[in-house]
């Protein structure tokens, strides 16, 4: 795991300074509220009009699986798009959630991207508890790295607020058995 770092950072995911920014989208990606809306106001007219290409083309985007569009005027050269679970009673949740993690981390190697932000994936409108979805994203992170040595740099798991960024912290640390890096990156 040389020079890979899963690090927890607070912040505006829309002015990240990476390769990549996991957008946390819905299957058709109208990006008409929360993250999605935050992402299409910053990229501008091209990441609008790039996802709703992808859309035509591809078909609307399933749990576990990935889009990627450009970020127009973003930072971050390229967006990634993944569809979460919605929270339901008696289905497996974390699986889902795991799922989109590892196609948000697939697609990222796939652009070649060295850095990637990733929010807390289906915590807001999809309903997913906070501190359940922090941990399973986390972890299923340092698992992406672990068996992916050599590959993506850096993952940055962000959360706008203090609360989310804490959740995530913590679910890092289980990952990690009280670390708060992986790797021998910056932490």
């Amino acid at each position: 795991m040389k020079g890979q770092t899963v690090t927890v950072v607070q912040g505006d995911l829309t002015a990240a300074c990476v390769d990549v920014v996991v957008n946390a989208a819905n299957e058709y990606l109208r990006h008409g509220g929360g993250l999605a809306a935050a992402l299409a106001a910053a990229g501008g007219e091209e990441f609008v009009a790039d996802s709703d290409r992808w859309v035509s083309e591809h078909g609307p985007v399933r749990t576990g699986e990935a889009a990627v569009t450009v970020g127009g005027r973003l930072q971050a050269a390229w967006v990634v798009h993944v569809v979460g679970p919605r929270y339901r009673e008696g289905q497996d949740n974390p699986a889902k959630l795991r799922a989109a993690v590892r196609a948000a981390l697939d697609a990222s190697a796939r652009v070649e991207a060295g850095t990637v932000a990733m929010p807390a994936i289906s915590t807001g409108v999809f309903g997913y508890p906070l501190e359940p979805a922090t941990e399973v994203i986390a972890s299923e992170c340092v698992r992406w790295v672990r068996e992916h040595p050599g590959v993506l740099g850096e993952i940055r798991l962000v959360g706008y607020d203090r609360r989310t960024a804490n959740a995530f912290r913590r679910g890092l640390e289980r990952a990690t058995d009280g670390g708060t890096a992986v790797g021998d990156g910056p932490g």
